[in-house]
């Protein structure tokens, strides 16, 4: 009994494989912040464009 629990232990894959998984969904979210902040930045660029042209 005490064997098998040491080898419960031991064992890393799954550990290793919940931190991958949490590494992914930083790397998303912080993925998802930088395409909205470009998002607004070309919405407001296109905005700009936009104006002068009707201006011209």
């Amino acid at each position: 009994m005490a064997k098998k629990l040491f080898t419960m232990l031991r064992q890393t894959r799954g550990a290793t494989a919940i931190e991958y998984g949490l590494i992914a969904a930083l790397i998303a979210v912080a993925a998802i912040a930088a395409m909205q902040g470009l998002g607004n930045q070309l919405k407001k660029t296109f905005g700009n464009v936009q104006s002068n042209m009707k201006a011209s």
